[in-house]
C-alpha cells in the first residue's frame, strides 16, 4: 500500500479500480464513440493511446497525466457525467489542464455528478499505481494505491 497526497478540485471519498494511462488522455478520442452511440459505459476509442485503448473506464479511476486535445474536451467531460458513464475519478500526476478543470466543475455543478478530481499526485503516482489496482481516495486529496 502506497499514499499519495494532491490537491482537491472535486472532492469526495471513493474505492475501486484504476485504469492508467501514462500519457495524455485525448477526451474526445476517448469518449467520443461511447457519447454518440448512447453507450452504458465508455470503452476507450483512443487507438493512439495503448495503455487505455479499448478499456472500460466508466466508475473506474482514471489516473493519468494530464488531458489532451481539442477545445471540446470540457464539454465532453461534461456529456458523459451527464449520461452516468463517466470515471469516478481523474486522478492527475500533474496540475490539471484548464479544459478537463471546467468540464469536471460543469459537471457538478450543472450535472449534480459525483466526479472527483485530485491533481499534482506526481510522477511517482503515476509510477506506482496499474491498471486494476485497488484505489482509495479520501476527502482530503489522500489517495491509496492498495496492493
Amino acid at each position: 500500500m502506497k499514499e499519495f497526497k494532491g490537491r482537491v478540485l472535486a472532492g469526495g471519498n471513493w474505492k475501486g479500480e484504476a485504469v492508467v494511462s501514462r500519457q495524455g488522455v485525448n477526451t474526445l478520442a476517448t469518449f467520443q464513440k461511447s457519447a454518440l452511440k448512447n453507450a452504458k459505459q465508455v470503452i476507450v476509442s483512443d487507438q493512439n493511446n495503448s495503455d487505455i485503448y479499448d478499456k472500460n473506464i466508466t466508475r473506474k479511476a482514471l489516473c493519468l497525466p494530464i488531458t489532451i486535445g481539442s477545445t471540446t474536451g470540457g464539454l465532453v467531460i461534461q456529456t458523459v457525467c451527464a449520461m452516468g458513464i463517466n470515471p469516478s475519478a481523474f486522478l492527475f500526476s500533474e496540475h490539471i489542464d484548464s479544459l478537463a478543470a471546467s468540464g469536471i466543475v460543469l459537471a457538478r455543478v450543472w450535472e449534480n455528478s459525483s466526479v472527483i478530481a485530485i491533481d499534482m499526485l506526481g510522477e511517482d503516482f503515476l509510477k506506482t499505481v496499474k491498471t486494476g489496482d485497488t484505489i482509495e481516495i479520501k476527502e482530503d486529496g489522500t489517495v491509496i494505491v492498495c496492493d
